[in-house]
């Protein structure tokens, strides 16, 4: 089965009780038993709900996994993957990542004794310095947010193998439309849902997928155990987003590449980051290992600053100033004051995320509107 077939029936079955389509909101805690564990395979809603179920399958099916697990958020889909973990492990990380990541690791694991070395990714020979007996876990965004740098997943799945380290990979921004790390040797793939996979920015959620067993079972242990869970609506929604997120991308794709050479070719903007550019940083490996390079860009006007950069997003019209991304409509946003701010300033700007950054999560309207709304705001 193709992927675009697979994003509406990958996983999927008709409602055995009435043949429904889509699978029916479940909004149930519990379920009745003949005998004390006589059931039909749902006995409470933390642990199982079928329509959780549906979701978690269609994940699976498009990830190509075996095994998939929704979450409240994709911050509760990350929490999980660290409490595979004890302390005294160490965690490799790539430098420029979500602020929501960074804080996690730093703000509440750092305190429970994993360690976490937080580094350039771009160059994967780079890795093995910091491996030792105590490494546990690689922990790879790519493209990375919001620097768009690009890291190769087949090479540090190379090395994680070498070394027997789970290899987790932060999917949110490629989306398995255009990128499948499974497939490239990863361990996890983790997803903020909330984003391309909702598509709609009307739901909070994230995911896991992996195909060994074993980790699986850890996964749905940590899951069950600390609660963190999605409820059925939220899963009926973002299995409702999930069918249409082939055709949604590639028009995100679309805008993004027009929007991308627009502002390249803008006299006002010093620097685009985007990986369909030749001249961006690993745009070979993008191009080898993605089927397209998506709708998130970021940009800096020339002698540009941080007044400049908020006098842009408060003038925009039809691009919304807003936290997220992977809507049907259009963001934008100042990492450095929205997304990225728990991150320390002397650390975001070792990474590039200044106080001139803006962020551009392009939606799926007219691109003429959206480059004329650029336009404008840029003057």
């Amino acid at each position: 089965m193709k992927f675009n077939t697979k994003t509406i029936h990958g996983g999927q079955q008709h409602d055995p009780a009435y043949g429904a389509v889509m699978p029916p909101i479940y909004q149930t805690s519990t379920y009745a038993q003949t005998t004390p564990g006589g059931h039909k395979g749902f006995e409470y809603s933390r642990t199982h709900n079928p329509t959780r179920k549906a979701l978690e399958d269609s994940f699976a099916s498009i990830e190509n996994g075996k095994f998939g697990l929704a979450f409240g958020s994709g911050l509760a889909a990350i929490d999980a993957v660290i409490k595979l973990l004890k302390p005294g492990d160490e965690v490799i990380s790539t430098s420029d990542l979500y602020g929501g990541t960074y804080r996690i690791f730093t703000k509440i694991f750092e305190d429970f004794g994993i360690k976490f070395h937080f580094i350039g990714m771009e160059n994967a020979d780079k890795i093995e310095q910091y491996v030792n007996d105590k490494t546990k876990l690689i922990w790879v965004e790519t493209p990375t947010n919001p620097m768009m740098n690009i890291i190769d997943i087949k090479a540090v799945a190379m090395i994680s193998k070498k070394h027997n380290i789970v290899l987790a990979v932060d999917n949110t921004f490629a989306t398995p439309y255009l990128q499948r790390p499974l497939d490239l040797g990863a361990d996890i793939v983790m997803h903020s849902a909330t984003k391309y996979m909702g598509g709609h920015s009307d739901v909070v959620m994230g995911a896991l997928i992996v195909k060994d067993e074993k980790i699986a079972e850890r996964l749905y242990f940590i899951q069950n155990a600390s609660g963190a869970v999605c409820g059925p609506q939220d899963s009926f929604l973002v299995l409702r987003g999930i069918k249409t997120l082939h055709i949604r991308m590639q028009r995100h794709c679309e805008n993004g590449e027009a929007i991308a050479k627009y502002l390249k070719n803008h006299p006002k903007i010093e620097k685009v980051y985007w990986p369909g550019f030749e001249d961006h940083p690993n745009h070979d490996i993008a191009a080898a290992q993605m089927d397209g390079f998506g709708g998130m860009i970021s940009f800096i006007t020339k002698g540009s600053d941080y007044d400049k950069a908020i006098k842009i997003v408060e003038n925009l019209k039809i691009f919304t100033l807003a936290e997220s991304l992977g809507g049907v409509e259009s963001l934008a946003g100042h990492p450095a004051s929205m997304t990225h701010a728990s991150i320390p300033k002397e650390e975001r700007e070792k990474t590039g995320v200044v106080d001139a950054l803006i962020r551009l999560s392009v939606g799926i309207e007219d691109v003429d509107d959206l480059i004329a709304d650029l336009d404008q705001a840029i003057g």
